[in-house]
């Protein structure tokens, strides 16, 4: 497969970092999931119920091996799989990374060609730099929570934990950057991203509307914050979705509505117009299409070349004969649970599939990752009976 020849050791928990790592999963990397001995936390598994949805789809296509690195002999087996691997990725706060050993000048030391990965909730450095890290936190600290949900409604938080799910993807490029500089320096290097920074990012032309244009954003409910008429609309069966900004667009909407001299009002004669006469121009829209039902809308004015859709729950969603055609089911075959259908990558390559293995139950590979990297059976064993693995 295209990444076959990458080895990532995985100390990741939750979801930002597994997220990160699964990029590199699904495309062939042979990933070691690292967990602690069952005896060390005691718990079901590392973000959430092992036997749950999240966790089977958070952590598929990876290998599942067990160790102790708060044990000096741990941490020397940990040293020794570095030394043959391309990737670390860590989640720890900045201060447990340290004590744990797993710093980048350690891993260096070990292993110069080493990439070390690094995702916190705020950074390596500045004043909050030891804070634990949570997506609503971010969304609410990254402004994205005081430009979302309707006007006056007061902050709202994405349905979706958007900032974990951004900073595994950030780290995942910013890994594959320093993979490719590392073909012209021979050198490995230390990438490292945050929640909060990922989420500030996330915010992109609004954060810039402050940067550059000194405007503060705002809630705009589900209309768009700058391009009209954009936004949700009452048909006879339920809702209509459409974005239809730009002069182009508005006037492809009159036509397929046929809404006469609408098109030509004065109020309505720019974009800016439109934007300061929205809830006008919106009831004009309304009052059109509550005569019909989505389907007829969403027909009609695709086929003027205008972007809407119908406004789905999950279950909708998956029964769409388009969503079916993109097979976006990853379906898999766990020893235990049976028969799973995952979320595959919604990346497609011309000359490879997806990886579909499902998610390692704990230590599953332990005995054999380690006798890949030299430990003898007698080893093992006595690792083992002393709660290293």
């Amino acid at each position: 497969m295209p990444l076959s020849r990458l080895t990532v050791l995985d100390l990741t928990r939750v979801r930002s970092g597994p997220l990160a790592v699964r990029q590199f999963a699904d495309w062939g990397a042979n990933v070691i999931k690292i967990e602690a001995p069952e005896a060390v936390d005691g718990s079901k598994g590392t973000g959430g119920d092992r036997d749950g949805s999240d966790f089977q789809n958070t952590h598929r296509n990876k290998r599942g091996i067990t160790l102790n690195l708060k044990r000096p002999e741990g941490r020397e087996l940990f040293y020794a799989m570095v030394a043959k691997a391309d990737v670390v990725v860590e989640n720890y706060r900045p201060d447990v990374k340290t004590r744990l050993g797993i710093d980048y000048e350690s891993l260096r030391a070990v292993n110069r060609r080493i990439v070390l990965a690094s995702i916190s909730g705020f950074g390596q450095s500045g004043p909050y730099a030891d804070r634990p890290g949570f997506d609503q936190i971010a969304q609410g600290m990254g402004g994205l929570m005081s430009v979302t949900g309707l006007q006056g409604q007061g902050p709202v938080r994405a349905g979706i934990p958007i900032a974990d799910l951004s900073t595994g993807l950030y780290a995942a490029i910013g890994i594959l950057i320093a993979l490719m500089e590392r073909e012209e320096s021979g050198e490995g290097q230390w990438v490292h991203t945050s929640l909060l920074e990922s989420q500030i990012a996330m915010m992109d032309f609004q954060a810039t509307r402050w940067l550059i244009d000194g405007e503060r954003p705002g809630q705009a409910g589900n209309n768009h914050p700058t391009s009209i008429p954009t936004g949700l609309f009452r048909a006879s069966d339920g809702l209509l979705n459409l974005a239809g900004g730009g002069e182009t667009m508005w006037r492809r909407i009159c036509s397929a509505l046929d809404l006469g001299d609408v098109v030509n009002r004065a109020e309505f004669a720019s974009e800016d117009l439109r934007s300061k006469n929205r809830d006008p121009l919106n009831a004009i829209l309304q009052k059109r299409f509550i005569d019909n039902t989505v389907g007829h809308w969403v027909d009609l004015l695709n086929e003027a070349g205008v972007p809407c859709g119908p406004v789905y729950g999950v279950d909708a969603m998956f029964a769409d004969p388009h969503v079916e055609a993109l097979a976006m089911r990853l379906p898999v075959q766990h020893k235990r649970l049976g028969p799973l259908d995952l979320l595959r990558s919604p990346v497609s390559l011309s000359r490879a599939a997806q990886r579909a293995e499902p998610t390692p139950e704990r230590g599953e590979h332990t005995d054999a990752v380690l006798r890949e990297f030299g430990v003898t059976a007698e080893t093992i064993a006595s690792l083992r009976a002393r709660n290293v693995i």
